[in-house]
Order: C-alpha cells, then sequence, then structure tokens
C-alpha cells in the first residue's frame, strides 16, 4: 500500500517535470535556453518515472535494470546537452540577449 503510493507520487511529480521541460522548449527563445530546458527536467522526469516503476515492481530483476537506465541517462544526458551547447558555440551561434529599448 505504502509502496503503491509513493510510486504514484514518483510517477506524477516525473510526468510534471517532463511536462515543464516541453512547455519551456516551446516557450524559450534561443537554442541554450531551450537546451537547458530539454536536458534539467526531462532528464529529472525520466529518473522519477523509473524510480517510480522500480518502487511498483518491488525487489527485482526488473527494478536493477529499471535503475541502471536512471544511472545511464544520469550520465549521458548532461554530457550529450554539454557536447550540443559547445558544438553550438563553437560554430558561433550567439545566445539571445534581451536589448532594452532606449
Amino acid at each position: 500500500m505504502i509502496a503503491e503510493v509513493v510510486s504514484n507520487i514518483l510517477l506524477l511529480s516525473g510526468v510534471a517535470f517532463s511536462l515543464l521541460g516541453s512547455v519551456g522548449v516551446i516557450r524559450l527563445p534561443d537554442f541554450y535556453t531551450r537546451a537547458h530546458a530539454a536536458t534539467k527536467p526531462d532528464t529529472l522526469g525520466l529518473i522519477l518515472v523509473m524510480v517510480g516503476l522500480a518502487v511498483r515492481q518491488g525487489v527485482d530483476i526488473n527494478s536493477a535494470k529499471l535503475l541502471l537506465i536512471v544511472a545511464i541517462v544520469a550520465m549521458a544526458n548532461p554530457a550529450g546537452a554539454h557536447a550540443l551547447g559547445r558544438s553550438a558555440i563553437r560554430t558561433g551561434l550567439q545566445p539571445w540577449l534581451k536589448r532594452e529599448k532606449p
């Protein structure tokens, strides 16, 4: 019973973070802020969903596989975002700056 409630909370939190990250990708003005919105909340959302599924599954080989996916995503997503940002800087993509009207 307690594991089911914890699992539901983790799953709903993960879905909420992923949804907020998706909204950020649509609403933010440039590549760099969109890349941030695509990686940070979506990584956390996926981790919360996977941990919620592992809690729901219980102690099992499938839970170990889900937690292995969490470890891989926790290492790969930030590295991929860094590589994309670095390549954008190297190609000369300028960040969006809010210009004040005189």
